[in-house]
């Protein structure tokens, strides 16, 4: 052995401990930057500052956990969960009363004088327009709802897939730049597109093109945000693979990256569909006062009458408009959740 690989092999007198650990009683691991310290109970890494900061967050999780499971908080969920539901509860009951029981009492009162109809659920249904007949305007919010969620959808996943995966100059500026668009107000670009659209031929030919367009335009940074980090979370070793066993991007697109896309697809699905179904700005914009072609909060929002006298409709009305939503989401719900964890942890 050399001169030098004895030096480096040179060991203290005390119990065969290297001379730089014997000094200072620690160590460091083939220059990986960790340190470790000797202690009686063997080595242990060194209390670095990035050691700390995890051991902070990892108290601070076990801290939230630990509050957000005990019964204090169990019972400020029940309370939260009573605070949403009551009005809701006395939207419904209202909504079977009598008109002038209505007008006259609280809905309250319905326990101890009980009497209930579903005259204001057929006024609402199927009576005359002047006093709220909501199924011509249910229909046109389910031509308006499915095609302004279904269009952002697809042309969000694939640009998530062309930012997250596909390599190209000017990716990530585009990325930013489409990201930025958030902020620009949904006002101030509807009389633009609506002196694109007005008097237009597809407009003619198809008279809800404007407002399928305006809600996905609207609607697609935030899609394309989403989804794309979601994608990014994705191992490219998936990626990595089946271009081995050659695979093309159509081919990783739709047998890999899309079934694992589901959770996401399905969580901005939800929003998408309820932004839409519960938009009256939009709707009211872009229809210009067809009634043809109107959505139901436009119904809704005439309901009361000119002077305010059929109020009392508008609580059947409420419940009509809330049967679509209320499906989709429990229909939808275990992707819900799923997609809002995902990416939440790493391993």
């Amino acid at each position: 052995m050399s001169e030098t690989n004895r030096d480096k092999e040179r060991v203290s007198p005390v119990d065969g401990v290297p001379e730089d650990v014997a000094a200072t009683g620690t160590r460091d691991l083939a220059g990986a930057g960790t340190t470790v310290v000797k202690t009686d109970d063997g080595d242990k890494p060194a209390d670095t500052p990035g050691k700390r900061v995890r051991d902070k967050d990892d108290r601070l999780g076990s801290s939230a956990k630990r509050m957000l499971t005990s019964r204090v908080g169990s019972l400020v969920a029940l309370l939260i969960a009573a605070l949403w539901t009551v009005p809701t509860f006395g939207l419904f009951i209202s909504s079977i009363r009598p008109e002038r029981d209505i007008k006259r009492t609280g809905w309250w009162n319905f326990f101890t004088d009980p009497q209930f109809t579903m005259d204001n659920y057929n006024e609402v249904l199927f009576g005359r327009a002047s006093s709220g007949s909501l199924a011509s305007y249910f229909m046109n919010s389910l031509v308006i709802t499915i095609p302004a969620t279904l269009i952002p959808l697809a042309v969000a996943v694939l640009a998530a897939y062309a930012f997250s995966v596909l390599q190209w100059r000017g990716r990530d500026v585009v990325f930013i730049t489409v990201f930025a668009l958030q902020i620009v107000p949904l006002q101030m670009a509807l009389i633009p597109l609506l002196r694109i659209f007005a008097g237009s031929t597809a407009m003619e030919m198809f008279p809800y093109i404007a407002v399928w367009v305006g809600h996905s335009i609207f609607a697609l940074p935030l899609a394309i945000f989403l989804l794309h980090n979601f994608m990014a979370e994705i191992p490219r070793d998936l990626i990595e693979a089946a271009k081995v066993d050659g695979a093309g991007h159509v081919t990783v697109f739709l047998k890999i990256m899309l079934p694992l896309l589901v959770p996401a697809i399905a969580s901005f699905a939800i929003f998408q569909f309820l932004w839409v179904w519960n938009d009256l700005l939009v709707g009211l914009t872009f229809t210009g006062g067809n009634n043809a072609i109107q959505p139901l909060t436009a119904r809704l929002a005439e309901m009361a009458g000119s002077r305010g006298q059929d109020w009392h409709l508008l609580t059947a009305g409420a419940f009509v408009s809330i049967i679509i939503p209320i499906g989709v989401f429990l229909a939808l719900q275990r992707y819900f959740v799923r997609g809002l964890l995902a990416g939440s942890v790493k391993g």
